[in-house]
């Protein structure tokens, strides 16, 4: 069953009505006619609603909890995936996973945030949040990667880097700066992907790419809403004006040079259908190698490099 978001009511009530009509049971009525005619207005009112989502609405569907997480990706995404584990300095982080896979074959290095379907894994992933250790072992992976060759697709989906004074004790923003340099490094394609939500060091640690993508519904900003709420106006119940300014969403990052593709959902959303949102991704990653693997190293990051320096220029 799908969890409806406030600005869905009227769609939840609509798939109410249809489900109550599918327990009916009369031979004097016919229900069929009736329920395709709801099924119908239920997936015209989803387009016209998702067709125009204010930004704070789209952080909703970013952080939506049925949204596809990484290990959905690397179930359908690839066809084998062998996980590496720690960063050989302090130990295993479980909200930042990576490994080796291939997809349609071909060989790559990928590695993406887990926030967890539950409450158990949540926990167990942290939400989502990396210590200094993720970020370590995702150094320590990429420069494998490069070591032999191998493309690196990261999956970003934070709401950040963890605060807590654990992580600030082993050195979290010496982590996150220290993975950034090594993506700007890279002599090999590095490509990300924001599929949920991309937030602050957290997510530019793995995102600093040569081709960065990002989902139609996705956010991607330097701090989420309400934090941004609370530091301008004292008042975090002031998100939805804080995202409008901020330009989190696809299409304005798209419009000011940040992201280089957009990758369009499902209608009412990739939690209503992963394996096509999934797919779309797939094509689009493909595509993507295609481009960047005849490319030799130093125009890689040559690539990298103008990428980011022209950015507010």
């Amino acid at each position: 069953m799908v969890s409806y978001l406030d600005f869905e009511k009227p769609v939840a009530e609509l798939q109410t009505r249809i489900a109550e009509l599918r327990k009916a049971t009369s031979d004097e009525m016919d229900l069929d006619r009736e329920i395709s005619d709801l099924e119908v207005k239920v997936q015209k009112l989803l387009r016209d609603t998702y067709a125009h989502l204010t930004p704070w609405q789209k952080t909703q569907v970013a952080r939506h909890p049925e949204r596809p997480h990484f290990h959905d990706y690397i179930s359908a995404l690839c066809e084998e995936f062998i996980p590496l584990a720690g960063d050989r300095l302090f130990g295993e982080d479980e909200a930042i996973i990576g490994g080796l896979a291939r997809i349609d074959g071909q060989r790559v290095m990928i590695i993406g945030q887990e926030k967890g379907n539950d409450t158990a894994s949540r926990l167990k992933h942290n939400f989502g949040m990396a210590r200094p250790e993720g970020y370590r072992k995702a150094i320590r992976l990429m420069k494998l990667a490069d070591r032999f060759g191998l493309p690196v697709i990261t999956l970003v989906d934070t709401s950040g880097a963890f605060p807590g004074i654990d992580a600030e004790e082993r050195g979290q923003a010496e982590a996150i700066a220290r993975s950034t340099e090594t993506c700007l490094s890279l002599g090999v394609p590095l490509i990300s992907v924001i599929v949920g939500e991309g937030g602050s060091g957290g997510a530019i640690a793995i995102a600093a790419a040569n081709r960065l993508l990002m989902f139609e519904h996705a956010v991607y900003s330097v701090i989420s809403p309400e934090g941004c709420a609370s530091i301008l106006w004292r008042d975090a119940g002031k998100a939805s004006d804080a995202a409008t300014a901020m330009k989190l969403t696809a299409t304005d990052l798209y419009g000011l040079g940040i992201v280089d593709r957009i990758v369009l959902e499902p209608v009412g959303g990739a939690h209503r259908d992963p394996k096509t949102a999934i797919d779309a991704l797939k094509m689009a990653l493909l595509q993507e190698l295609a481009f960047l693997k005849p490319m030799d190293r130093d125009a890689l990051r040559s690539m990298r490099r103008k990428k980011f320096l022209d950015i507010g220029g």
